[in-house]
Parts: structure tokens; sequence; C-alpha cells
């Protein structure tokens, strides 16, 4: 395999194929434990479990007994070892299968799998090969049952997967929420042929159609017409091609539109209709611009004919001849447009070919059931969908176009939706999509480029004890600025592309290279700050009379939310002053009426009942949380509210975690009665959002903070900062009182909600009647 140990191999040589380190490729190959491969008749799909070692950092409350507190830190943090299931999926074409099995075979080290979980038409003719080459026993799997469980995982654990295209839209790339409840639908996978299938629920599906015309015919036929015997070199032809060329319109025949009928001019009256009368030679790129029409044509009206013989609104499309090829999804929407008259819309996947390989895998791991958990995609190792323009980062299309990846990580809480969600089937977390707002992107992506130095020096500085922490910063450095770039050129790569998804997406590549918490010590250092100041800031609270103290209770939460890390402006201000603290940033804030100013109403209601409970969305470490927060928790507590507090479970930037929460609400509880009474009366509670992001998602939080919420009967959410109340859940609609509140620390984007730097934004909201 001559681009994997640098000898030459027969045939099958990669070398013009591969240009990223094989590794790269087939990652933690070392740890794979469970195997599962599906062979269609021109693209194999491969997928195996590994388990991935990575730092992580943890904290523990010292014993204070006996010893003089205010000399010891709040918490000793020490870096562990863990180990996080990953899934792995990676495809590349059949000519490819002989010396990718000898790769494998060459790199498995510590597996004791003995079987491997095969589907898909092409598992019968290379099982032979499989056995020989892995020496694993071959256990075939149903092929469309494995499709289904495909394209449910996928629907239910990766938020945009779906999307429609619109060809010359801004942008063409439209994802769609994905529905709670994901059924009925019809999966129309177009391989070698074409499957059309009906899915009612998790176990009930049936195959209700299908051709013999797909992908498959297009590669067939292409071949025969161009001479050209690779799949991603088709559909280059055909992508430069004219098909009118080659095509017969109705304009051809009838001079124009034929309105007796219906039928624009423009319409193709017959496929290659203008071969059978002409002696001109006709071009490689016309001719496979006009099969792909042909096949895209009439796959599309098939779906559609099911489509409406079934009742079903939703209708996906899988497998590897769309390719994310703008040609093939444009004539297969317009298809499904034209006859349905726009009532139906054609769905696309993201992951679209490699559904079968994770349905046979998940067949393999039942007895794991993996059901239990949610998985997240991991952008770190994750290709991303490419390019519509082969002029548009070269390297990365060449690359994607033979060999493309997957990862999924488990998540070891299960994530639902939040109870209180007015429709989940509506819910949208992000307030900005980046891929329709170009002016957003150019801005934004300049500000992630601007911010990696920081980030790096801030990764190295994180571990001082660390021989290679200068090496793998600069390996994380090249990681995200490839990623930026490739988002760039392909912001629909990973789906929407938000300001979350390029944290999120910051956040996987400093933990690929073992940065799991950059911000340890300044979150370490700042509470233990904050925590001194603590009774000083209620003692003052509690000497004001009530209208003055629920004001003051609000600009101190506003204050504390200043202390933010990941603001530039803030914490370029932190830097170059040490000594910048709590009553200097109240200073710092807009004086009222604020920005967004809805206090007045907020003040109303405090004057009515107490609320049931109140659910907490918390922000940043130190100040934030122990100065900002508690007070104003302490104050709902006062009037009988419960209160759920909500943690990251995992750190992102300065961001405070589950773990950090309970170590300082423990110090909070020595210091006030009414803070350690709640505590003791489960009045307090404190929980994990299942969540690792500086944003906020509202449809993927832990299971048992959901069920808490139904529990406590919450009838009060309460999200403050940027990431969570701008960023992301600005316009969120919950079915319950909401309170967002945020201080905007980013000059441009305050100037584009109309304020400046500093500005408050203070939404207090009714459930709609």
């Amino acid at each position: 395999m001559a681009a994997c140990n640098g000898k030459s191999t027969s045939n099958h040589s990669m070398d013009k194929s591969i240009t990223l380190p094989p590794d790269e490729i087939f990652r933690n190959l070392e740890n794979a434990k469970r195997f599962a491969i599906d062979i269609g008749g021109s693209l194999t799909k491969l997928a195996y479990y590994s388990t991935v070692q990575h730092k992580v950092a943890k904290v523990r409350s010292f014993d204070h007994s006996g010893k003089d507190a205010e000399s010891e830190p709040l918490y000793e943090i020490s870096m562990q070892e863990e180990i996080t299931p990953r899934l792995h999926f990676i495809k590349f074409e059949n000519t490819y299968i002989e010396t990718c099995l000898d790769f494998i075979k060459d790199h498995l080290v510590n597996t004791d799998t003995k079987v491997i979980k095969a589907t898909g038409g092409g598992a019968y003719k290379f099982k032979d090969l499989i056995e020989k080459k892995l020496k694993l026993s071959v256990d075939k799997e149903d092929e469309m049952s494995c499709l289904i469980k495909g394209c449910n995982f996928v629907l239910k654990n990766i938020p945009f997967e779906a999307f429609i295209y619109v060809k010359h839209g801004d942008p063409e790339f439209r994802f769609q929420t994905t529905c709670p409840d994901i059924f009925p639908y019809l999966l129309v996978n177009i391989g070698s042929g074409v499957s059309i299938v009906k899915v009612e629920s998790e176990d009930k599906f049936e195959r209700i159609g299908g051709s013999s015309i797909g992908g498959g015919t297009f590669w067939g036929l292409g071949a025969l017409l161009t001479k050209t015997k690779k799949f991603d070199e088709l559909l280059q032809l055909a992508s430069k091609g004219q098909h009118t060329n080659v095509d017969m319109l109705v304009q051809d025949t009838y001079g124009g539109a034929y309105e007796a009928l219906g039928l624009s001019g423009n319409l193709i009256a017959s496929s290659f209709g203008k071969s059978a009368t002409s002696d001109k030679e006709f071009s490689k790129e016309d001719m496979a611009k006009s099969l792909l029409h042909m096949i895209s044509n009439d796959i599309g009206q098939l779906a559609c004919l099911y489509a409406r013989l079934h009742n079903l609104q939703r209708v996906y499309f899988g497998g590897f001849f769309i390719r994310g090829h703008p040609v093939t999804m444009h004539t297969i929407t317009y298809s499904i447009n034209y006859f349905t008259k726009g009532e139906v819309q054609a769905l696309f996947l993201r992951h679209e070919g490699y559904l079968g390989a994770i349905g046979a895998f998940l067949k393999g791991a039942e007895e794991e059931n993996p059901y239990q958990y949610s998985w997240g995609e991991n952008y770190a190792g994750s290709s991303g969908l490419m390019s519509t323009s082969p002029d548009l980062n070269p390297m990365q299309r060449s690359r994607s176009g033979t060999f493309d990846m997957l990862e999924m990580d488990r998540l070891e809480r299960q994530l639902v939706n939040l109870p209180l969600l007015q429709d989940p089937s509506t819910y949208i977390p992000d307030t900005v999509d980046l891929t329709e707002d170009a002016m957003a992107r150019e801005y934004w992506l300049c500000c992630f480029e601007d911010a990696l130095e920081g980030v790096v020096k801030r990764a190295i500085a994180s571990q001082p004890d660390s021989l290679d922490a200068a090496k793998q910063a600069e390996k994380f450095r090249q990681k995200y600025w490839n990623k930026l770039q490739t988002l760039r050129h392909q912001p629909f790569a990973y789906g929407s592309l938000t300001v979350r998804s390029l944290l999120d997406t910051r956040e996987h590549c400093l933990n690929e290279f073992n940065f799991p918490d950059p911000y340890l010590k300044v979150k370490q250092k700042e509470n233990d700050v904050a925590l001194k100041c603590f009774q000083r800031i209620v003692f003052s609270l509690d000497a004001l009379n009530w209208e003055e103290r629920q004001l003051a209770l609000v600009k101190g939460l506003l204050a504390g939310n200043v202390f933010d890390w990941g603001a530039k402006a803030v914490s370029d201000l932190l830097q170059s002053d040490p000594q910048f603290g709590f009553e200097q940033a109240k200073k710092m804030l807009q004086e009222r009426p604020w920005l967004v100013d809805t206090y007045s109403n907020w003040i109303e209601r405090l004057k009515g009942p107490p609320h049931k409970c109140a659910l907490v969305f918390v922000d940043n470490s130190g100040i934030d949380i122990i100065l900002g927060v508690f007070p104003f928790v302490r104050e709902l507590l006062s009037r009988k509210t419960e209160v759920i507090l909500a943690s990251n479970t995992g750190p992102a930037l300065n961001d405070v975690t589950y773990s950090e929460s309970q170590i300082v609400v423990e110090r909070i509880a020595a210091m006030d009665s009414i803070i350690q009474s709640a505590l003791k009366e489960e009045r307090l509670l404190l929980v994990e959002t299942g969540s690792s992001s500086p944003c906020l998602d509202l449809s993927r939080l832990d299971k048992g903070l959901a069920v808490l919420v139904k529990k406590r009967k919450t009838d009060l959410v309460i999200i403050e900062g940027m990431g969570r109340a701008i960023h992301t859940n600005y316009n969120a609609v919950l079915r319950c009182e909401s309170l967002k509140l945020a201080v905007l620390k980013n000059a441009w984007l305050a100037e584009r909600l109309g304020g400046k730097l500093f500005s408050v934004v203070f939404k207090y909201e009714l459930p709609p009647q």
C-alpha cells in the first residue's frame, strides 16, 4: 500500500488517492474491538468501534477541617486518563478494498473480535477475501434492516443531519431541525440500484418499491459513453456539461412551451434525443450531464409517486449516488417539487452513504445496548460534507472523493429535549445561521482565526509540567486552522454553521490533542477570589429595601456575566488589569433603559406569588456564579422557590462545570444558612446539562435533568450569558416563564443588535397563550 508504507503495490496503488496520512483515515485502529462492513456494487463502507484514551481534568475538594481554609486552594486539580468509546466510519471505492484490508490486518493489535458483520450485495463477492485477510468470520446481515437502523440512528443522534437543496440559493444547503418523532418517512436509497422503503417505527418497515436504474447504471453507462472509469471523475465531467446539447427539449419539438399540457419549453422531452438526429460528436461532459439528469429525474418521479401513494411528507434520499452533488440533488428536488406541486420536499442526508454500515454495526453491538446512550459527532475526526464546487478547496475534495470519514463519540449520558420547549419540532437553538449570513460568517471566522494564537498559549500554560504540551498545541493549531479553512469553503460541512458549531469544533480539537480544560487553573483562582467576597456582597444586599435589592441582584448577575474569557474584549481587559473586579464590572454596564429591557415586567411578576421551581442555566466560574448567580438564587430560595442549578457536564472555556459547582456550593453553604438549609432540604439541587459547550442546545439535555424538571413542576427558566442566551436560545419559545439575560461583550455583535459594547439584554417572557 504505497501511501501507507512507501512500498509499491500492484494495481491498487493509492499514491494519487490519499493526501492524508493513513493514520488520519484508519484512526485508533490499534484499539478496534468490533467491525462491520457494507459493500455495495461500487463503494465500501467500513465501521469499527474503538476506545480513545485522553486526558480529563478532575477536581476534588480539599479537606479543610482543622486547617486555615483561607490559605488553602478551594480544590485540587489532577489530570487523569479516561477511555471514551468511539465509532469510526470510513468509505472508499471497492477498487481499494484489498489494500485497505491489508492495512487493517497489519495494524490490528488489541482486538479479540472473531466476527465481522457484513451487509450489502458485495458482502458475498468479497466474503472470502475479508476472511482471508482479516482472519475474521463474515456474518451477513439483512441489507434493508441495516439501512433502516442506520438511518434512524443518524436522524436521532446528529442534529442538522437532513437538508433540502436549493440550486443558486443562498445558502444552497438548508438544514432541517430533526423532529423528535422521526416516523413515518420514506427512504429512497440509491446505490447501484434503488430501493424505496416505508419506515413506520424502529422495527416496522416495508420495501414498497425500487428500480434497477440507479448509481450503478450511471457509472456503467457513463463509462461506456465517456471511457471514464472513476465515479468521482464522471461526476466532475457532469458538473461541467450542458445537457441541452444532447437532450431534446419541449421547445425543440414545439418551438416553445406546450401550453395546453402545461409543459414549459425548457423541460426535457427526450433524454439523449438529439443524438438520434445529429451526426456531430457530443462532448463527454455533455453526455455525462444528460445521463445524470435522466437517471435523477427517473428516481425523483418514482419517489414522488410512492410518497403520494402512501401519503408521506418526509422523503429522505440516501446512498452514495447522491454524494452531495448539486446536479443530482437539484434534479431530484426539481422532480419532487414538479410532481407534488411543492407539497413534498426532497430531504438529503449528510451521511447518506454510511447508513448500511452503521446499521450492521448496531446489529453486532446489540448485547452492549448502544441505544441507551446518546452519540455525538466528533468534528475533529470527521470529513464533513464536500464542497459543491470542484474548484473550491481542491485538496479537501480530492481526499474526500476517495476516502471519507465520520467519527462519533459515545456520550455517557442520554440526551433528550427540555420538556418545557413549546414545540420541540420547530425549536432551533442558534440565533444566526452563518451559512445564510455571509457578512456574519466572515466576521466570526476571522474572529476565531484571530483568537487562535491566544488559545494555543492558554493550552500550553494549562500544562506546565507536560514535556510535549507545545508540540501538541501546535498540532491543535494546525487541525483547527484547517477546519476553519474548510468551513470558509464549505460552511455547510457539519450542518448549519453557527457560532456554537465553531466553538464546539474548537473544543473537539482541543480534546483531540489532550487539552481538556485550558482554563482550569484560571477557574480555580477566580473561584478562590470570589468566595472571599461572597459574605460581604450578601451583607450589602440584605441591607437594601426590597425594590433596591431586586435591581442590585440583577445588576450583580449582569456584572458577574462580564467575566467571560471567551470574549476578546474581556480577556484583553483581564490580562491588562489583573485587579479588575466585580465593582468595576458594574460600572461598565449600560445604564437603564437597557438594549432589551423588560425589567419592569419582571418586578411586577415578583410582587405576585412565588414560582414553584426555577431552572437556572449558569455560565462562567468565579465572580459570575459566586457573586452574580448565587445571591440571585438565594433570593429565589427566600421566596420559597425551589431552584435547579444546571452546569456543564464537561469543561468549555471558563464555564463552570458540574463537579466545580458542587465544591463551590459546599463552601457557600458553610457561609450562608439560606443556601445550607436549601441544600439540606433539597430545595436547591445541582444537576449537569450533559453538555461540554459554551452554548446551550435545549433539545440535547441530560435525561436526569429533564426528569427532574417535570418532577419539580418547573415554571421558570433562567438562561444567562452570551453563549446560552444570545448566540443560542434568544428566540426559544418555552411553555413557562423565562428570563434571558446577558452582557454583550462583542462590539460587532452589540452594534448589529443596535447597541454598544457592554450593552445589556434583559428579556423576561411569558409563555404564549
